[in-house]
């Protein structure tokens, strides 16, 4: 485990690890975002606003996004204490993002559709920063796989895991994820001319189908019928977006889909 990465330029400021691949992970995916922007000649300067939209929604959510944890609410956290020391969670950064961006679009009056300039973005994003909390978080579930992280006693103290137990690299696992999707996404799905937006819906579907598998050995707190939160949430949204998926597939949205070879274009089923 590594909390910090050392001084900073040598002037004794210690680097928070998981906040330092966080940043480098949205300036990633912001090198990614400007670049498929420019690709397919999205340079409206609205869209800056777009981008900020998701900024602020996501940053928003991914603070606030665990403090309903208890049905009576003087349980869980005052407003505050839960943005100040609250745990941040990916799954309502995502929805912030999304309804930042939606709320942007609307203020701004921007119509065309930008989920293919944040499927790629995203995606790269989530693996960067992930290697963050690989480092400095609770790893998983005990394993007996020969590629377990085995935790020394002051990290497992920090952590609240086992020392000397080999566990489940759970985060090594999403960074894998995220890097395929990645991978996907920049030389396969984006040559075929999909509907508008529609990368991102399957990158979010995809994510929120791993993540509710890899939640049985991420080791977070069972909640109800031996589901985490994390899965209760993904229960619930899962079909929603599957759903989304089918009603465009049997409406014939992806029926003329091409994939580029070169300077043309053939047809191919999706």
């Amino acid at each position: 485990m590594y909390p910090t990465l050392g001084d900073l330029l040598g002037f004794g400021l210690p680097v928070d690890t998981h906040g330092f691949f966080v940043l480098l992970g949205v300036l990633a995916a912001a090198a990614v975002f400007v670049h498929e922007a420019r690709r397919r000649g999205q340079t409206d300067e609205r869209i800056l606003y777009v981008v900020m939209g998701a900024l602020v929604g996501g940053a928003v959510f991914m603070r606030l996004g665990t403090w309903l944890q208890h049905v009576d609410l003087r349980q869980n956290a005052s407003l505050a204490e839960q943005w100040l020391y609250g745990n941040r969670s990916i799954l309502g950064g995502l929805v912030g993002a999304w309804l930042g961006v939606h709320v942007a679009k609307r203020l701004t009056g921007y119509r065309t559709r930008t989920g293919d300039l944040f499927a790629p973005a995203v995606a790269l994003g989530m693996a960067i920063g992930r290697v963050g909390c690989l480092l400095t978080e609770q790893p998983g579930t005990p394993t007996g796989l020969p590629w377990g992280i085995t935790l020394d006693d002051a990290a497992a103290a920090r952590t609240g895991m086992p020392a000397g137990v080999p566990l489940h690299p759970s985060f090594a696992y999403e960074i894998a994820f995220h890097l395929v999707a990645f991978a996907a996404i920049w030389w396969w799905l984006r040559r075929r001319s999909l509907p508008p937006g529609e990368t991102f819906v399957w990158y979010v579907a995809a994510y929120a189908v791993f993540r509710f598998l890899v939640e049985f050995v991420r080791g977070n707190e069972v909640a109800w019928a031996g589901l985490t939160r994390p899965q209760l949430f993904l229960l619930a949204t899962i079909p929603l977006v599957l759903a989304r998926i089918l009603w465009q597939v049997r409406r014939g949205a992806y029926r003329g889909a091409t994939v580029s070879t070169g300077s043309t274009t053939e047809g191919v089923p999706v």
